[in-house]
């Protein structure tokens, strides 16, 4: 029995600039090990655009999957209870606060911990936000200007940073963060990179190209530290 999630700094079929499924989209539907998975998109941080679904079920319908969609603005109890018949679940981006507001409203966050907790045979996936969505805390432009939000679900440990390069203010935001103490030490992730972590330990740090990374940004004490000690970790390149 295997929890996988693969949290992605950004990229994937949301991005692809042809709306094809990319290396990291196949990598997750690869993890479930079946011929045929039955793959749930949450697209709540996006507010359940449909432009957004289009692409997921353009991308992800290409790589022979089973697909459901879980809605929250309609039908929201029946999308809710059809998590469990997923092999694969995967997470737009978006907006994380709104997303977790959501969740906690509808039931979904309840539902993903005891997914999560039970230790069954599943793969979770998110991109940026939906991403973040899964650790204690991480940045955010959900309130307006990027910050740090100390919030999630907590199912893994420490902290986030989607786009961290791609966007100039989340990297110098993060480690401010991080020194203060405002947000646990933690994972900046470059879009086209992702963390797969294997029932709550970080397995591997992919990248769809050498130039995605993944930085373990942790804090200290050290002088001429500035108060964080910022790694990058060995990448597997898909």
């Amino acid at each position: 029995m295997t929890t996988h999630i693969v949290t992605m700094g950004g990229g994937g079929f949301s991005t692809s600039p042809t709306g094809a499924a990319t290396k990291l989209d196949k990598y997750v539907v690869d993890l479930a090990g079946k011929p045929n998975p039955v793959v749930c998109f949450l697209p709540t941080a996006s507010a359940d655009d449909p432009r957004y679904i289009n692409r997921f079920l353009t991308a992800y319908g290409a790589l022979g999957i089973r697909p459901i969609v879980a809605t929250l603005w309609h039908d929201a109890a029946r999308s809710v209870s059809r998590l469990d018949e997923a092999d694969v679940i995967v997470v737009g981006g978006g907006l994380t606060v709104n997303l977790i507001a959501l969740w906690d409203a509808h039931g979904v966050s309840a539902r993903l911990r005891r997914i999560i907790a039970s230790g069954r045979d599943v793969v979770i996936a998110g991109y940026a936000a939906g991403g973040g969505a899964f650790y204690e805390g991480s940045t955010t432009d959900s309130f307006g200007p990027i910050m740090a939000w100390k919030g999630g679900l907590g199912v893994l440990p420490g902290s986030f940073c989607s786009h961290y390069h791609s966007e100039g203010e989340r990297a110098p935001i993060f480690a401010e963060a991080i020194g203060e103490g405002t947000l646990p030490s933690g994972y900046g992730v470059d879009d086209g990179a992702a963390i797969h972590w294997v029932d709550g330990k970080p397995k591997a740090f992919l990248a769809e190209d050498t130039e995605a990374k993944v930085y373990r940004v942790e804090g200290t004490e050290e002088p001429t530290s500035s108060g964080v000690y910022i790694n990058a970790e060995r990448m597997r390149v898909l």
